[in-house]
C-alpha cells in the first residue's frame, strides 16, 4: 500500500503535509528509507550546531530528534490500538511538554541515534506484522479519525518535515 492510497477520511487534514512528503511507495519501505535517510541527515550535522536554537524558545537539532522518536512511539502505539480495537479513542500528547521532559540536550548525539534507530526498527516489525484488515482499521486520535496506515505515514512524513526544518533553519 502507498500513500495515495489513503482516502481523505483516514486522517485530520492537518496531515496531509506530511503525508504528502512520503514517496509514493510502500510504506514499509518509506520507513527503511526513511530510517536510512534520517539516519545519515543527522549523523552528518556539524557538531557545533546540534545545540543550535535559530530563536529563542525554539527546540534545538538534539531537541528535533528525541521529538521525532517520541512522535513515532505516540503514533506508532496509535497505529497498534486501532489495529487490535474497535472504535478506539485515544488522547492527544502535548509536543512541548515531552520536548521538555526529555532532556535531549543531556544525552550525546550517538545516543539520540540509537534511540531514534531502536524506535524505528520497533515500528517497522509493528507495521510488517499488521494485516490488511488491520491497516484499515480506524480510530480517533486526539478527536480525528486516523487508520493504522494513516499513523504510519504520518511518522515518515514528520521526520522528513523535520529534517527540512533543520535544512532551512539550522544549517
Amino acid at each position: 500500500m502507498k500513500s495515495s492510497d489513503l482516502a481523505p477520511l483516514e486522517y485530520n487534514p492537518f496531515y496531509k503535509r506530511y503525508i504528502d512528503l512520503v514517496d509514493n511507495i510502500d510504506l514499509l519501505d518509506a520507513f527503511k528509507n526513511g530510517m536510512s535517510s534520517t539516519q545519515s541527515f543527522f549523523e552528518n550535522i556539524p557538531e557545533d550546531k546540534w545545540n543550535f536554537q535559530y530563536a529563542p524558545n525554539k527546540w534545538t537539532p538534539k531537541d528535533i530528534l528525541m521529538h521525532i522518536s517520541d512522535t513515532e512511539r505516540v503514533f506508532g502505539y496509535r497505529a497498534l490500538y486501532f489495529a487490535r480495537s474497535n472504535n478506539a479513542e485515544l488522547k492527544g500528547f502535548d509536543e512541548n511538554i515531552f520536548a521538555e521532559n526529555a532532556f535531549a540536550n543531556n544525552k550525546t548525539v550517538d545516543e539520540l541515534l540509537q534511540n531514534y534507530l531502536a524506535v524505528r526498527n520497533a515500528t517497522l516489525s509493528l507495521f510488517k506484522n499488521f494485516n490488511t484488515n488491520q491497516l484499515m482499521q480506524i480510530g480517533q486520535a486526539n478527536g480525528s479519525n486516523m487508520s493504522t496506515r494513516a499513523a504510519g505515514f504520518i511518522i515518515c512524513g514528520h521526520e522528513k518535515h523535520h529534517c527540512n526544518i533543520i535544512t532551512e533553519r539550522y544549517l
